[in-house]
């Protein structure tokens, strides 16, 4: 099978009939070289740290870029409070954990943060699971929540560890908010399933919009269902308080299943999961990435102790950004590109083609610009 490097795209490389794992890797490693020749940069070195702007690249070709690459929206990484608390508690713990959280590798710091998070979002009745990542959060814990009698409804949006989480699972999806289409697989699903979960993301990473979260809550509870809402990109940013997409609605307490990343607002790594405390007692004891994986290191735990606590010590972050992000959309707007229905932080600009959009990155790269969602989209 022949494939032309100069019209693909990575989704071309993800099977390839007829070709073994070494085949596959093989000729994917020389459209990467192909890639690179053309002058699309990818997994560049960055040698400043996270921040709006960073030196990349290595030995000679090092360049100033402005970023737009990551999701660090209240600038916690570089926060003077949040590394000094990480630095105690490197000195306090050490640098790892070196254990999973089953045995041995269960600090008081985690607990502090699990307790910290849950009490964040007012579910003080409740409790959280922390793990390594975010992406770790969803896809552990919805496969072994959800098995062969069980199904997932899911926004067809919805992060990719949504869709790893449900490999175990029957699972059907619904059109992009849509309220119809979610109310007649939820009734057609009511008899025939076990246990009928519907996830949905607060705000969507690709076109920065928000769920209806009271009108799916709603069909939710009507047809016996649960809902689970991970959102990564609304905590600390949405919501009176910084609570995310679900604090304005009143129904904080009243989701089932909250997710989340600290890697995102809270400038850190790891993620949450919170829930019942019936529910969380099952997760944390059958979850295989609570038995078998080691746990956040104890520095970045208290660094995200701190982080947490600066959303309601410093609301002014919060005004910033959204000073920023108003800006930036209105430059946008002004300029006659299409941004879509983004209410958040994710400003998406869409282009419409993979190959043009693959160009725009070049372009970005020559002017000096790190480029994220801002050009991905198709």
């Amino acid at each position: 099978m022949d494939i032309n490097f100069s019209t693909a795209t990575f989704k071309d490389f993800e099977n390839i009939p007829g070709f073994d794992m070494m085949q596959r890797a093989d000729i994917y490693y020389d459209f990467i070289e192909y890639m690179k020749t053309n002058g699309h940069r990818y997994r560049l070195q960055n040698n400043t740290g996270c921040s709006s702007v960073m030196n990349i690249g290595e030995d000679d070709a090092i360049k100033e870029m402005v970023s737009f690459v990551t999701s660090d929206y209240l600038g916690l990484t570089q926060h003077p409070k949040v590394k000094q608390a990480a630095i105690e508690g490197i000195k306090e713990f050490g640098a790892g954990s070196a254990a999973t959280p089953l045995i041995g590798g269960y600090y008081s710091y985690h607990n502090e943060l699990e307790t910290k998070i849950a009490s964040f979002f007012g579910r003080s009745k409740d409790e959280a699971v922390t793990f390594t990542t975010g992406y770790t959060a969803n896809s552990a814990t919805l496969q072994i929540l959800l098995q062969k009698e069980d199904i997932a409804i899911i926004d067809m949006a919805v992060h990719a560890s949504v869709y790893e989480g449900c490999i175990l699972t029957n699972r059907k999806t619904f059109p992009h908010n849509d309220l119809e289409a979610l109310e007649h697989i939820l009734k057609t699903s009511e008899q025939q399933y076990r246990t009928k979960l519907v996830v949905i993301d607060g705000v969507y990473s690709q076109d920065g919009d928000t769920a209806p979260i009271e009108e799916i809550y709603n069909l939710v509870k009507k047809y016996n269902a649960y809902l689970m809402i991970d959102d990564v990109h609304g905590v600390g940013i949405l919501g009176k308080t910084g609570r995310g997409t679900i604090e304005d609605t009143g129904l904080l307490d009243k989701i089932d299943i909250i997710t989340g990343t600290f890697s995102k607002t809270f400038g850190n790594v790891g993620g949450y999961v919170i829930a019942n405390k019936t529910l969380t007692n099952f997760i944390r004891f059958q979850s295989r990435q609570q038995i078998f994986s080691a746990t956040i290191p104890p520095g970045t735990a208290a660094g995200t102790i701190k982080a947490i606590d600066l959303i309601d010590e410093e609301p002014q972050l919060r005004t910033k950004l959204w000073e920023n992000i108003n800006y930036f959309k209105k430059g946008l707007d002004d300029m006659g590109l299409e941004t879509g229905t983004t209410c958040s932080a994710v400003v998406p600009v869409k282009i419409g083609d993979p190959h043009i959009t693959m160009d725009v990155g070049k372009c970005f790269w020559i002017e000096g610009f790190i480029q994220t969602r801002l050009c991905i989209l198709l």
